[in-house]
């Protein structure tokens, strides 16, 4: 037997945890002196301690592991939870990643003491000819489920682009929405072709619109924005449609943010 101070060194696990461990049922002394008090553990149990701070480095919590350690000799069980938990952080370090690039993006822009500033024009759309396509997808990240769509529905009868060529998204829904989102993606298009499942070919109206145009990653959409909406409440204008972003320059021309050019516009009148 092992005094809880001689475990401690061995286990590599501070006396203070190892009580803790004890009062949560975790890793119970595998006796307590009733006189002293003294807890002592079994030489046997260093394996327990070193499952414990294994799953606890794959960061699984304490009450996690009090479950796993019951389930530990059922492989099954085990890579259930393992899975769960790889799953887990791999969506974590996606989140990460993204937002490690916003701050990178933001620190390259205070450098170059760049300020973000963005001018508003009133402008009219004229009348054009588009593939559409109209979905509800999960949410806003998902709008290439539409383009998806449409290219792959007219694969047989390849788009030829208009000159120039508007691809736009607009936002249908009247608020913003977290989940199951509408959108209707356009195209416009030389030619005429037949409709699909859920592509339209349809001519849309000339609109007029207060826009500005973003250079650079997306990450500027939410200060444009604000801006575009500022402008048209202090010169006059109301918002009469959804607002669309039309996408000049976007990833499916370049896989550098940098170089995405992206048009806010807002439907006025």
């Amino acid at each position: 037997m092992l005094k809880i101070g001689d475990f401690s060194k061995l286990s590599r696990i501070s006396i203070r945890m190892l009580r803790h461990y004890d009062d949560i049922g975790l890793l119970r002394p595998a006796e307590i002196d009733t006189f002293t008090g003294y807890r002592y553990y079994r030489e046997d149990q260093l394996f327990t301690a070193g499952r414990i701070a294994s799953l606890k480095d794959m960061g699984f919590s304490l009450a996690d592991i009090t479950r796993m350690l019951e389930i530990y000799d059922d492989p099954e069980r085990m890579d259930a939870f393992l899975a769960r938990q790889q799953e887990e952080l791999t969506d974590i370090s996606k989140q990460t990643e993204y937002r490690l690039m916003l701050l990178d993006t933001a620190r390259k822009r205070l450098r170059k003491e760049q300020t973000m500033s963005f001018d508003v024009t009133v402008k009219t759309i004229p009348e054009r000819y588009a593939a559409t396509v109209q979905m509800v997808v999960p949410t806003y990240n998902d709008e290439g489920i539409l383009w998806n769509t449409m290219f792959a529905e007219t694969a047989a009868t390849p788009l030829v682009p208009a000159d120039p060529c508007l691809a736009c998204a607009a936002f249908l829904d009247p608020e913003y929405k977290e989940e199951n989102v509408s959108i209707l993606a356009s195209m416009t298009v030389k030619g005429t072709y037949p409709d699909t499942e859920h592509v339209k070919f349809v001519t849309l109206p000339a609109v007029k619109v207060a826009s500005c145009v973003i250079r650079g990653s997306y990450d500027q959409m939410g200060e444009a924005t604000a801006t575009v909406v500022s402008w048209i409440k202090q010169n006059g204008y109301t918002q009469n449609g959804p607002m669309f972003n039309i996408y000049h320059v976007s990833p499916a021309q370049t896989q550098n943010p940098d170089e995405y050019v992206t048009e806010i516009c807002f439907p006025v009148e």
